[in-house]
């Protein structure tokens, strides 16, 4: 007689990052059950995995469904950020909520194929777009919860005091379904208003906030002081985030300590999307530009919740992108000339530095957790990471989400 499964799904010969021996992993009822199998022990699917790496779903804290693959429709938007935003502004009149839907999936599919399986969506609602990329964004977080967990941040691209309407569809989004409220303060032409309204908004309706901020090289001037005294003044420690920040960049050392200092103190997030700093900044120094972004593996180390994200796939503000974490860390690693030395913490600013950012209590591979696991065609981190090892294979809640059979090479007879 065959024994009885003991567990729905058992990874057999996995590598835990930080682990040099394979051992299996063991899933019952979408939930880690037991790391290391005792013998005799099976599951009703196993796969063997050959001592490749196992590692938790990559969390993804910010990224632009709602404006991704627009490439096609502006291809003459001509370079920087106004020049991006204004493209952007004129294109989302005619966005409908099926053409939204269409350009998110093709990034969440590109995502999940990728490891990510935690997804922080920032969607424009203001009298332009009105709630149709909203509507789109819910769509998509319905239709593609068998693998992906999607948190919708709605934010005003172009301004708040400045754009009448927008203030209102943003508490109408927030009333119906919205996870959490963001802003754009350098846009605006009453920046502190705008951050004074979303940090009441943000306490009256009981969420987090996310700030796109200091977005130019400029190290003279920043709104990130007043973000930290007013996340303390609001009782919002550990709740805020701020993305770009690319000042910090540009700031001498005595500066950085001090805006480190005030981030950590205040428990406000920082996030670094490599991809779009690096295209938007600096252009008019053409090939003697600094790399323009913010040191956040330095952050991290010092105890400040930071990440690494995608922000823009394929649109003026990053005609580049799949949607591949290891990918933007890869190069974000290689634009902050990091070696071998600091390749598991850039690993950790895709996966345990934005889980604490986006407040994922029970994240990682652990007895208890979620299932939420993605297997590396590789056998050890420092490579996988250097060599930009493909995801083989994932399992969102112990259920298979994607599978990418590796490359086969076919030799003559």
């Amino acid at each position: 007689m065959e024994p009885q499964p003991s567990y729905d799904l058992i990874l057999r010969r996995v590598r835990l990052w930080g682990d040099p021996d394979p051992m299996d992993v063991a899933v019952h009822q979408g939930r880690i059950a037991c790391i290391g199998v005792e013998a005799g022990q099976v599951g009703r699917v196993e796969e063997d995995c050959d001592g490749r790496l196992l590692l938790p779903g990559l969390v993804d804290s910010h990224v632009h469904l709602d404006k991704a693959c627009l490439l096609c429709r502006c291809r003459e938007a001509g370079g920087g950020l106004k020049g991006a935003i204004a493209a952007v502004s004129q294109l989302k009149r005619s966005f409908t909520v099926e053409d939204v839907y269409a350009r998110g999936a093709r990034v969440i599919e590109q995502a999940i194929a990728s490891g990510t399986m935690h997804m922080r969506t920032h969607v424009e609602v203001d009298p332009r777009a009105g709630l149709r990329s909203f509507d789109a964004m819910k769509a998509l977080k319905r239709d593609y919860a068998f693998g992906l967990d999607l948190t919708i941040c709605v934010f005003p691209q172009e301004g708040l005091t400045n754009d009448p309407g927008t203030l209102e569809l943003l508490e109408e989004a927030l009333g119906d379904g919205a996870d959490l409220l963001g802003g754009c303060p350098y846009t605006d032409s009453d920046p502190s208003g705008q951050m004074e309204t979303l940090f009441a908004m943000a306490v009256a309706h009981q969420v987090d906030l996310d700030f796109h901020l200091d977005f130019d090289l400029d190290p003279s001037w920043s709104h990130l002081e007043e973000i930290c005294r007013r996340t303390q003044a609001a009782g919002w420690q550990g709740r805020v985030t701020v993305g770009h920040v690319t000042k910090l960049a540009a700031m001498d050392d005595a500066a950085f300590e001090r805006h480190a200092a005030m981030l950590l103190d205040c428990g406000v997030g920082v996030t670094a999307l490599p991809s779009t700093d690096v295209y938007l900044n600096g252009r008019d120094a053409g090939y003697r530009a600094v790399r323009g972004v913010a040191p956040v593996h330095l952050l991290a180390a010092r105890g400040i919740a930071a990440s690494i994200a995608t922000n823009n796939v394929l649109n003026p503000f990053t005609p580049y992108g799949d949607a591949s974490l290891i990918r933007m860390a890869n190069f974000y690693a290689n634009v902050m000339q990091i070696g071998p030395e600091g390749f598991s913490a850039c690993l950790e600013l895709v996966s345990q530095q934005p889980a604490r950012m986006l407040r994922l209590t029970d994240y990682g591979i652990a007895v208890g957790n979620p299932a939420n696991l993605v297997l590396l065609d590789a056998r050890e981190e420092t490579e996988a990471f250097g060599g930009l090892a493909q995801p083989l294979m994932g399992f969102y809640r112990g259920r298979k989400s994607f599978a990418r059979p590796a490359a086969s090479i076919f030799r003559p007879t």
